[in-house]
């Protein structure tokens, strides 16, 4: 876990699209919200190692969002009943039900449901505030700790450049 969060810091900290990693960090959302082994988590992680993402993002990501999901799985299983049992949408789900996919991608279970509603409802705001926070972070903090002089005293010696040697 330390090395992915160290690699999260250098991919914050480089060239990485700010897009990339906050990406990568929404694509976390719905695998750490519903329970992991299901057919919906296998084609996320699919398409999280397909895309450019920074999959070091990805895995811490999916680290914090499961710290999250034990404070609105509760929320999650509610929304997952209420839609499960709605009347108007009880033949959306039998006909659902009736395909093999559907079937395997566990959306009759209410925590799964639940969980990927509340992760698709806030996947697209959740992006746009990464983005705009990692810029954030980028024009900001990282110039002010660069502007340090702790930091330039050690990105002058001779060991900091070996380090950027053998890093990159």
């Amino acid at each position: 876990m330390l090395s992915s969060l160290a690699k999260l810091l250098k991919a914050l900290n480089s060239e990485t699209a700010p897009w990339q990693i906050a990406l990568a960090l929404c694509l976390a959302l719905p695998v750490a919200l519903t329970p992991f082994w299901g057919l919906h988590n296998l084609l996320i992680l699919l398409v999280a190692l397909l895309i450019r993402c920074n999959f070091s993002s990805f895995l811490v990501g999916l680290a914090l969002f499961s710290l999250l999901a034990m404070v609105v799985d509760p929320l999650s299983v509610r929304l997952g009943e209420s839609l499960l049992a709605n009347p108007a949408l009880i033949d959306t789900w039998t006909s659902l039900y009736q395909n093999d996919f559907w079937r395997l991608m566990g959306f009759n279970h209410t925590l799964t449901l639940g969980g990927f509603v509340i992760a698709m409802v806030a996947f697209a705001p959740l992006f746009v505030v990464l983005r705009v926070l990692i810029n954030q972070y980028r024009h900001r903090v990282m110039v002010w700790v660069n502007k340090l002089k702790v930091v330039q005293v050690l990105k002058a010696s001779k060991f900091y450049n070996l380090y950027q040697s053998l890093a990159g």
